[in-house]
């Protein structure tokens, strides 16, 4: 009879692995229809106590519809970045959707005509996509945001962008 392995004092994490699960479902796509954009659904009912949506949606922070890359094998790229109080991202553009969630402090991003949203620990947007940004830490403790990029291979997640007009 086979052994099951269990590790003592593990709880699963299931928001963690759901979004893993979620963003490699979406990102594998090979529909094309499907890769145009997807729509708003209302999230799923919660199997666990512990699971929180913690952000739900079709369009982009500035109101695009989501547009999934094909042509190439898909690409799932999660990173990292920190600013210090007052440090800036300079201007650029994402060419693939970007999943972003402030895991500490506070962030303004600048949409140039398009205006300026802040974003504080806790919260999560989809990116502008195609449209020049610039990040900047607003905040008086550094700023943590995790960005996952659901692209392809050979395509850059981020690109420098001049800053757009302002109207």
């Amino acid at each position: 009879m086979p052994k099951t392995w269990t590790k003592p004092n593990c709880r699963p994490q299931p928001s963690l692995s759901r979004l893993a699960f979620l963003l490699l479902a979406l990102s594998c796509s090979s529909n094309p229809a499907a890769a145009q954009t997807v729509p708003s659904v209302p999230p799923a009912a919660h199997v666990y106590s512990g699971t929180r949506t913690v952000l739900s949606t079709g369009t982009t922070v500035t109101g695009q519809p989501i547009r999934y890359p094909s042509g190439a094998p898909a690409r799932l790229t999660a990173v990292e970045i920190t600013l210090q109080p007052g440090e800036q991202t300079g201007w650029h553009t994402h060419p693939v959707p970007v999943f972003g969630y402030i895991l500490d402090g506070e962030l303004t991003i600048d949409y140039g005509a398009k205006g300026q949203r802040t974003f504080v620990r806790g919260e999560a947007l989809v990116e502008a996509m195609d449209e020049a940004h610039d990040g900047r830490n607003t905040g008086r403790t550094p700023v943590t945001i995790l960005a996952v990029f659901i692209g392809m291979e050979g395509t850059q997640d981020s690109a420098p962008a001049p800053p757009p007009a302002r109207q």
